[in-house]
């Protein structure tokens, strides 16, 4: 009997200077080894469309890229605040709320927990050096998969059941971060200067988002391959129970 592997759809990256979509490998790589099969979408806001990819798609990754836009938070942009893609930010406004309402696993990184953190009602600090300078680094040099800080587990937490340590050494490559939590997430990690790192819905199957970068790290740490694997068994768990 052929098992069914769950497909999960992965937010485009886009460069608009050459016009184009992309992807990291890491991300697609390392849902293949939780045993995924992960699917690039399209960018788009036609919602017909991003209704049935909900509907096809058994869970989404939420990747990294530009600058989430203030304006989905109620927020003016400070000259440090990057150029959002306005397309992407509409498209996963969009996408998020159709995944949500199916109660569709749902895993961001970098990016992804600054989004779905703004969308849900939360803010973020735009620009970390201006915003929040600390000693801790949040935007290091290559090699991205070398841990420069650390971040403390909550106990009672999800991600503290999966790792069952409060303490984890992490990537990290960003200049904007969670603020104020969204009312509908709860924290599960926080950085050494009081970010929070990771997040998740409680009332959900599966809606996490961590700051850090699994996708660069996962070949060589086991916390990034056991977040990823969590991922896809709970995308592996739609397709169970949804036949």
């Amino acid at each position: 009997m052929e098992i069914k592997r769950p497909m999960i759809g992965v937010i485009p990256l886009v460069d608009e200077e050459r016009e184009s979509y992309w992807m990291l490998p890491g991300y697609m790589k390392a849902l293949e080894q939780a045993g995924a099969i992960p699917v690039m979408l399209p960018l788009t806001v036609d919602g017909d469309a991003l209704g049935q990819l909900a509907r096809t798609m058994d869970g989404f990754l939420f990747t990294g890229g530009q600058d989430v836009s203030p304006e989905i938070y109620g927020e003016a942009a400070i000259p440090e605040c990057g150029a959002p893609c306005r397309e992407r930010d509409m498209m996963e406004q969009l996408l998020l709320s159709e995944a949500l309402k199916l109660d569709k696993p749902i895993l961001g990184i970098c990016r992804g927990i600054q989004f779905i953190n703004a969308a849900l009602g939360g803010t973020l600090y735009q620009d970390l050096p201006s915003m929040h300078p600390s000693e801790t680094e949040h935007h290091q040099c290559a090699p991205y998969d070398v841990p420069v800080h650390r971040v403390s587990i909550l106990e009672n937490t999800p991600l503290f059941e999966l790792l069952r340590t409060k303490e984890l050494a992490v990537n990290s490559y960003h200049h904007q971060a969670v603020r104020k939590p969204a009312s509908r997430l709860s924290v599960m990690a926080i950085s050494e200067d009081g970010l929070a790192e990771a997040v998740y819905m409680p009332d959900k199957r599966f809606v996490w988002a961590v700051q850090w970068h699994p996708e660069f790290s996962y070949e060589k740490d086991e916390a990034a391959r056991k977040i990823f694997a969590a991922f896809a068994a709970a995308c592996n768990k739609t397709i169970k129970e949804t036949g």
